[in-house]
């Protein structure tokens, strides 16, 4: 049986003892409390019910527990952040094949909760590369889930569903080597088809105009004025220029209009988009230069932002001081969709002309192999592009909040996309049931959950319980 094996080759002594602790951490629990899992950060952006009671602490369940460098793979704690990740691996010439934007996410929540960067054109999704996945069950069991093993099921369904099957203690990763430089050319393109033309040949060919390609991803400013920022790896800057630090005053997204070409260290380049949590530091006046000069470099990242984001969520200072001004309420629209590369300028025509948010995050991803994921079935062999946006809008007079975000789910459904679930979701339940998982969900959910010590995914992500 696929149980956990505290004698496998790479569970070291301190990993063992800290799956021992989160065994008895869940047996303090009471049999009927709903069960949340203790966290310093998060990057949701969608409310959710007060919890009240203790939450489940999995301590010492991060880091780089083991490194097998001959392999390229490494044992690390489900509740590691990337920042530690990166700080960890980086000096050893080694990262995770996808390294999301934000230094705070951990990569538990990675796999559970999807994510995506520049290489996931050619690397996929984070939960594609975890070769086991140590999970704590509604059981209370933890299990060792594998391709190929007892619990395959359970391994496949992890992907998209938000803790609601149990939590990744520890995984089993792919690693890729690394070098000490990423050096960008900004493409710029000023029509929407034509931007798709040129991702469409990168991601096939893996190279622009004979440079190899090993990072891509892009802004849309407007429908006219698009770039694509082609990376690659490079030991030496010699030729090349000084690298460029948008830790301090400049900005990273910024640059992207006014060079065409940049090189960062690697570490600078993982981070890029966190200083400034891509442009939304901008809400916080932080890209303010008077501003900026007194704001701690240290505390220009993307947690920071968040909790200021999160206050406000909480206390409403802003909301109620818009209302006193006599300025219409905002529905909050953050999310991020994946749609068809050949459905993709329709969609961003069609975003830019319908909404004034701008500009709009673009990141190609293609899946690795040929494994659907249940919970979140991009089609084997299809290239997309996800769409980030990150803003919000007025509500209209006469109409309801969530109305919005209800079109954006309508339009990338009817162009063969999907939608994260990290942020607001608005579906009925028979159509989020058909979108998600469906029966296959339902099957694993009894199987590794079957008390119901977490909520369904419907109620997690679109009832906020």
């Amino acid at each position: 049986m696929d149980d956990f094996q505290p004698g496998g080759a790479v569970r070291t002594t301190a990993y063992v003892a800290a799956v021992s602790r989160a065994r008895a951490a869940w047996a303090d629990l009471l049999p009927d409390e709903p069960v949340r899992l203790a966290k310093g950060t998060s990057n949701l952006f969608r409310r959710r019910e007060d919890v009240t009671g203790p939450r489940l602490r999995l301590d010492g369940l991060t880091g780089v527990f083991d490194l097998d460098e001959e392999a390229g793979t490494a044992l690390v704690g489900g509740l590691t952040t990337y920042e530690q990740l990166v700080e960890e691996l980086l000096p050893r010439g080694w990262m995770p094949l996808v390294v999301p934007q934000l230094r705070t996410i951990t990569i538990g929540g990675a796999v559970v909760g999807l994510g995506i960067e520049s290489t996931s054109f050619r690397n996929g999704l984070p939960h594609e590369s975890v070769l086991e996945a140590d999970v704590l069950t509604g059981t209370g069991e933890v299990l060792t889930a594998r391709a190929g093993g007892a619990h395959r099921d359970l391994l496949r369904a992890l992907a998209n569903s938000y803790g609601t099957l149990g939590y990744c203690l520890g995984l089993v990763i792919e690693l890729e080597p690394t070098s000490r430089y990423v050096v960008l050319k900004h493409v710029r393109v000023s029509d929407l088809t034509a931007l798709v033309e040129v991702i469409s040949t990168v991601m096939a060919q893996r190279e622009h105009e004979g440079e190899q390609v090993d990072f891509v991803d892009g802004v849309v400013f407007s429908g006219t004025e698009a770039y694509l920022t082609l990376g690659r790896w490079a030991e030496t800057t010699e030729g090349i220029g000084i690298p460029s630090d948008y830790g301090g005053q400049q900005i990273y997204y910024r640059s992207i209009q006014h060079r065409r070409t940049d090189v960062l260290t690697a570490k600078d380049y993982l981070w890029r988009w966190d200083t400034d949590w891509f442009w939304c530091s901008r809400a916080f006046g932080a890209q303010q230069p008077r501003i900026r000069r007194l704001w701690p470099r240290r505390l220009r990242r993307s947690d920071v932002y968040w909790k200021m984001m999160a206050f406000e969520q909480r206390h409403g200072v802003v909301e109620r001081l818009q209302r006193w001004r006599g300025r219409p309420e905002e529905e909050r629209v953050v999310q991020d969709v994946e749609i068809p590369l050949e459905r993709t300028a329709e969609f961003l025509t069609w975003f830019l002309t319908s909404l004034p948010i701008q500009p709009l995050w673009i990141c190609p991803v293609r899946l690795r192999g040929e494994q659907i994921w249940p919970l979140y079935p991009m089609e084997p062999g299809q290239d997309y592009v996800n769409v980030g946006f990150w803003s919000a809008v007025p509500i209209e007079p006469g109409a309801e909040r969530g109305a919005v975000n209800a079109a954006i789910e309508a339009k990338v459904r009817e162009l063969g996309g999907h939608k994260g679930l990290y942020s607001t979701a608005t579906y009925d339940e028979e159509t989020f049931r058909q979108l998600y998982g469906g029966d296959e969900y339902a099957r694993v959910k009894a199987r590794y959950d079957p008390d119901g010590r977490f909520p369904t995914l419907y109620d997690k992500v679109v009832r906020a319980r």
